[in-house]
């Protein structure tokens, strides 16, 4: 028995030696790199050729040391704190206009908010600000200039400015506003009975506009509501879930977090009584929709109260939370995981491995576990968040996405606006065949990259050939290939007509009537919006 309890009591003191062991290892090794880390600076500061860019260098040092733990926990310096703001809350005080930069050129005033000071002192899209409280923008980088049209609300700033249609030089000076971007960009009937909410982010307050749109669509005859949530990255955890309890019964679980330890384990839960439990629901999800939206359309679907539409969600379900470090700074720091009702995690099983786009890639049913829905349908793990109806996104040409990207849509909308002083109202509003044939004597005369997918990877192929020593012996085959592949710049664009108008006519309005009205053209021609409004009529 003596050599029983001897024995005992040898492996609770081995435990106690290894844990305080562990914890003496611990807390030496973080000592040692912070000696290691402090010497290598001073002998550096001691030794070094040149002197010491040491803001950047820390910097660079603390991002390098965060990128090893997950792509979300990241550090703000003092200097930045308003930009971590304007993200959290979309307010900031200006002057409330979109601006873009000419290469080696002014600032372009590309769309003022309606109602901003810049609309109200004047300002319209095509405006070149040629200096901002006496400093040339041509000097200035996009930010530069935009953070100098930032400041404290009621605060001026003067500017020198080169009317788009007169060619008047003048100056003006405007008063800063605070601004707010809205989360709910859009909300309206988008047909008889069928209630639209476009929400783009989870900032304070955005359930109370939510709560708002769907009053007034109740009032309007709504019978069933869509909430877009493509491309909503996220936000903030109880706006989500302030949002669910819209819809569900007060008390239920809408998601949960847990941290490094078992105590860590929070429950969340509604605490307010819906608005309607019975209203058929739509929430439109893709690759873009994370964080926030997944809370939401994961709770939605889990408790079986909507149906799920659009493309699978982009799988993060990771909670930050800001916690303050010296000197001003704060730092973003990923401390749980979240669980929709069944229990699933939406974290994309490997976050540092994804398609192009940032969706998650496909995750065999053999990685994922199953879980069930309040009425027992089954759901999985793995990443992000799958649709209930699987609806296939929009492809477009890459001969499109050059257009946008090189700017030739955007010169030619300021070139449009230039000659016309008004169209019509956003609803009766269309770019007309004459309009395009405009635009296509434009854009011949614009330098861009119009070869189709298929030349890029025909002359990559020819290149690669060319490395092998293969290219002679098949110069034939090739020269044939490239000559059936070659399209000329007009009949390319002449081709996809059908593609390119729809994003003129958008930007077109935009410049009149301002963001709303570039959301409802995009609803005109939204394919994957039409397929579920369609869905089980």
């Amino acid at each position: 028995m003596r050599r029983i309890c001897f024995f005992t009591a040898a492996i609770v003191v081995v435990a106690l030696s290894s844990s305080v062991a562990f914890g003496q290892s611990k807390s030496f090794r973080l000592g040692q790199w912070v000696e290691i880390y402090d010497s290598v600076l001073k002998e550096l500061n001691m030794s070094y050729v040149d002197s010491l860019p040491l803001d950047r260098m820390m910097k660079a040092g603390i991002d390098a040391m965060l990128e090893e733990l997950d792509p979300y926990t990241i550090y703000v310096p003092e200097e930045e704190n308003e930009d971590l703001q304007m993200m959290l809350s979309k307010t900031y005080g200006g002057i409330g206009a979109i601006i873009y930069k000419k290469k080696e050129g002014n600032v372009i005033i590309n769309e003022p908010y309606a109602g901003s000071p810049a609309y109200k002192n004047g300002l319209v899209c095509g405006d070149e600000i040629i200096a901002i409280d006496g400093v040339p923008t041509k000097g200035l980088e996009s930010k530069e200039s935009s953070d100098r049209m930032k400041g404290k609300p009621g605060t001026p700033v003067k500017f020198t400015v080169r009317k788009l249609r007169t060619g008047d030089t003048v100056n003006v000076e405007i008063i800063r506003e605070r601004i707010h971007i809205p989360d709910v960009e859009y909300f309206g009937m988008v047909d008889d009975t069928t209630g639209y909410i476009l929400q783009t982010g989870f900032t304070e307050n955005v359930s109370d506009a939510v709560r708002n749109a769907y009053f007034k669509l109740k009032e309007a005859g709504m019978k069933r509501l869509v909430l877009d949530l493509r491309g909503n990255g996220g936000g903030l955890m109880p706006e989500a879930i302030d949002i669910v309890s819209l819809f569900v019964p007060k008390g239920s679980l809408v998601v949960s977090s847990k941290g490094s330890t078992q105590e860590s384990y929070r429950e969340y839960r509604t605490t307010s009584e819906p608005v309607d439990t019975e209203i058929p629901l739509v929430i439109m999800v893709d690759s873009g929709s994370a964080s926030s939206s997944e809370i939401v359309s994961g709770a939605i679907q889990d408790l079986d109260r909507g149906t799920i539409m659009g493309q699978r969600t982009y799988g993060k379900g990771l909670v930050q939370s800001m916690r303050p470090i010296i000197y001003n700074g704060q730092l973003k720091i990923t401390t749980a995981k979240y669980y929709t009702p069944s229990g699933r995690c939406v974290q994309a099983i490997d976050y540092s491995h994804r398609n192009e786009d940032g969706s998650v890639g496909h995750i065999p049913d053999s990685l994922t576990s199953e879980f069930r829905t309040a009425k027992g349908r089954i759901v999985r793990d793995g990443g992000g968040i799958t649709p209930d109806v699987e609806i296939e996104y929009p492809r477009y040409s890459r001969l499109v996405y050059s257009l946008v990207l090189s700017g030739v849509i955007d010169n030619y909308v300021l070139k449009y606006v230039r000659e016309h002083d008004s169209i019509a109202s956003v609803d009766e509003y269309h770019f007309t065949d004459e309009d395009f044939e405009d635009f296509v004597e434009f854009a011949k005369t614009q330098e861009f990259d119009y070869r189709s997918s298929a030349k890029t990877y025909f002359d990559q192929m020819k290149k690669e050939l060319e490395k092998d020593g293969l290219a002679d012996n098949m110069k034939a085959e090739l020269d044939a290939l490239s000559k059936a592949i070659e399209m000329d710049k007009e009949k390319f664009i002449r081709l996809k007509k059908d593609e390119i108008i729809p994003f003129i006519e958008e930007e077109i309005v935009v410049r009149y009537w301002y963001q709303e009205a570039g959301i409802k053209v995009r609803l005109r021609y939204d394919e994957q919006l039409k397929k579920a409004l369609a869905y089980g009529k």
